[in-house]
């Protein structure tokens, strides 16, 4: 009988870690085929974990990061927050288009605020908009946003409205807020407000933020002034920032004041939070702003967010 030489051990141990090193690769492969993708709740935690630094030296004086940028058409602004809120306070607070209606009303330029439901279900709130606070209510324009609770675990919320079309040449409105839970007393918030826009709007805005417009700037610090006071970003970016801040106040007085205090109590907390940042905020006094929303909520029935189920 032949026999067949004996190989040498340099070419066994070869061999041999060929063998092993396939199995791990089929293995690894196998593994992550049934890897569960990570998930959004994990993907605001680590958002959280990379704004940890930016957050704990904000200069709002709290956990606040606000972030903007000029998109290929249009604007977009996102604000994180760390919030004395857990998430299921949270969660009663911004589920439920009534609830939007309420709280979206509280910004200065939001004049009236109606809920309906469409014959597939879906829920659909109506915001009136005028370009300035002292317009009439008649002078508004309408903004229909599709409302949508995309997701509402004991981990983790996240609520869309979206509006495919604008005044005034914009379109594509996104409003989205997202929350998680960081602890039994604090969440983790997500607000982004975006929207898109034609050429021709974005000159006339551009003309308008370079003349009358000039002084009004947003919170992103983008240098010193000769007496070394803080300069902020102005422009497209700016603009869009003072409008997501001035939203994302309105979930803050909404969540921070008990609903038993009705609605002055509310709009009290919403300027009040406005004031804080004057340069960039302020347009009227209290006594302006409150009978503003007074005499909205006479005209809508006491409540300043009718229903039209």
């Amino acid at each position: 009988m032949n026999s067949s030489p004996p190989r040498p051990a340099s070419w066994t141990r070869t061999l041999a870690g060929a063998i092993l090193l396939a199995s791990s690769l089929q293995a690894f492969a196998a593994a992550s085929e049934y890897a569960a993708p990570a998930g959004p709740s994990q993907a605001l935690r680590a958002t959280h974990q990379r704004l940890s630094d930016k957050l704990g030296r904000s200069s709002f004086g709290r956990p606040v990061q606000l972030d903007s940028r000029e998109t290929p058409g249009g604007l977009e602004g996102d604000i994180y927050a760390v919030i004395e809120h857990p998430l299921p306070e949270v969660r009663a607070a911004f589920t439920g288009s009534a609830h939007w209606c309420e709280l979206l009303t509280l910004h200065i330029n939001n004049r009236r605020c109606r809920v309906s439901t469409t014959p597939q279900g879906r829920e659909t709130l109506t915001l009136y908009v005028v370009r300035r606070y002292d317009k009439p209510v008649d002078q508004a324009f309408e903004l229909p946003f599709a409302y949508r609770v995309a997701s509402a675990t004991p981990e983790y919320l996240s609520v869309e409205l979206s509006a495919a079309s604008g005044p005034l040449g914009t379109s594509n409105y996104r409003v989205t807020l997202e929350a998680v839970a960081l602890d039994e007393r604090k969440s983790f918030v997500h607000f982004s407000y975006s929207y898109d826009h034609n050429m021709m709007v974005r000159l006339a805005t551009q003309a308008y933020l370079a003349t009358f417009g000039r002084d009004k700037v947003g919170f992103t610090e983008v240098g010193k002034t000769a007496d070394g006071k803080p300069e902020y970003i102005g422009g497209l970016r700016g603009l869009v920032e003072r409008n997501a801040m001035r939203y994302f106040l309105t979930l803050d007085a909404y969540l921070s004041t008990d609903a038993a205090d009705a609605a002055e109590r509310r709009q009290r907390h919403w300027f009040a939070g406005a004031e804080q940042y004057p340069r960039q905020l302020h347009e009227v006094d209290l006594e302006t702003y409150l009978a503003l929303k007074r005499e909205d909520r006479q005209r809508d029935g006491g409540t300043g967010a009718p229903s039209s189920r």
